[in-house]
C-alpha cells in the first residue's frame, strides 16, 4: 500500500480510537486490534504527528505511581474524521473504476 495512503488510515484509526473518550496507548493499540496491528513505536508517532497537527491533545496523570499520558481528540480531530469520511466515497469510487473490469470477467 501507497505509504501516504496508509499514514493518512493509520491517523484517521487513531483518531477514532479515542473520538469517544480519551485514552492512552496500550489502550489505544487494544482497541484497534480488531482492524490492525499497530507496534508502539508506530502508535507514538503517529501521537506526535497528530499532537503537532492539533488533532489532540496530551495530558499526564498519575496511575500506579506511575505517569501516563492522555490522549484527547480537538475539534481539528473530529473535522479531520469527518473529510475522512467524505474522501472515501471518492477512494470507493476509483475501486470500483479500477476493478471493474475484474467483475466482468467472472
Amino acid at each position: 500500500m501507497d505509504i501516504q495512503l496508509k499514514r493518512g488510515l493509520l491517523d484517521v484509526c487513531v483518531l477514532a480510537a479515542i473520538k469517544n473518550e480519551d485514552s492512552y496507548g496500550y489502550k489505544i493499540i487494544k482497541d484497534l486490534q480488531p482492524c490492525l496491528a499497530l507496534s508502539e513505536s508506530t502508535l507514538y508517532t503517529i501521537l506526535k504527528r497528530l499532537e503537532a497537527a492539533n488533532m489532540l491533545t496530551v495530558r499526564t496523570v498519575e496511575h500506579g505511581g506511575r505517569l501516563r499520558k492522555y490522549y484527547h481528540i480537538t475539534a481539528a480531530g473530529l473535522s479531520r474524521i469527518e473529510e475522512f469520511k467524505a474522501e472515501w466515497q471518492e477512494m470507493l469510487d476509483i475501486y470500483q473504476f479500477v476493478t471493474k473490469e475484474d467483475a466482468s470477467h467472472d
